[in-house]
């Protein structure tokens, strides 16, 4: 509950600083942090310690400035998917987009990190072979993230890119290897919590990441608004796998 009151809180904040600088975007900035400090505050108040905790709290810390600064980097005023909901609703949005926007993700962040709560509040401290086998995937797919991300930055920073779409690197195999990277992330912080609490119900939280990310806020999103703004993508998704990297398929 402390951890929810956190999130909250910390959303209603953040809201009414979007409502002076009439900026929604600022809440993803706020996911990694958000979602790291549930996950402290559990570690703060069931005294975690021994390996497993250390680990999870790295890999969590981590991945949450490394996000929030890539998050920040990109950022040139407010996204064009809030600006087409501020658009939408009109009068409605200086308070609408504290439920839809900003409440809803305190509810996420308070949820998704179940299974590291889970490791945190866990009396078991040592890492089993699960558990290792999770720090493994959750290692993996945060450094797959890192590298797509720093690709297509390096990208992105060379003047005759614009425009075009990015084929190269990581972004060859996969149309979204940057989203398929936190998906497998998330799969290892399910094993890392589900070797030290043995629920099941805890396997909702990368279930509902990969959903969000295939359906919802990811890869679907994206494709609508890349068929739109680049005229080589189409080419692009007859060669290339959306979500799962695999060899590119031959031009023509």
């Amino acid at each position: 509950m402390v951890g929810l009151v956190f999130a909250v809180g910390c959303a209603t904040l953040l809201w009414l600083l979007s409502l002076r600088i009439r900026d929604v975007s600022i809440v993803d900035i706020f996911w990694g942090p958000g979602v790291a400090g549930v996950v402290d505050i559990a570690a703060l108040l069931g005294h975690a310690g021994g390996e497993r905790a250390s680990a999870a709290l790295f890999l969590v810390n981590l991945w949450a400035v490394r996000l929030a600064a890539h998050i920040w980097a990109r950022h040139r005023g407010e996204d064009h998917r809030y600006a087409a909901m501020r658009q939408k609703f009109g009068a409605r949005w200086w308070w609408w987009s504290l439920v839809q926007v900003f409440l809803l993700q305190a509810i996420l962040i308070w949820f998704i990190p179940a299974p590291l709560v889970a490791a945190m509040l866990s009396s078991r401290t040592a890492l089993t072979s699960l558990g290792y086998l999770g720090v493994g995937l959750a290692v993996a797919g945060l450094l797959f993230e890192a590298v797509a991300d720093v690709q297509l930055a390096s990208f992105r920073a060379v003047a005759p890119n614009r425009g075009k779409v990015m084929d190269q690197g990581l972004w060859g195999w996969s149309r979204h290897p940057n989203y398929f990277g936190e998906a497998v992330m998330w799969w290892g912080y399910f094993l890392i919590g589900f070797s030290a609490a043995h629920q099941w119900w805890l396997v909702l939280s990368p279930i509902l990441v990969t959903f969000l990310l295939l359906q919802v806020s990811g890869v679907s999103l994206m494709e609508e608004a890349m068929n739109e703004r680049r005229p080589g993508y189409a080419a692009y998704k007859r060669r290339v796998s959306a979500f799962v990297p695999m060899p590119p398929r031959t031009r023509g």
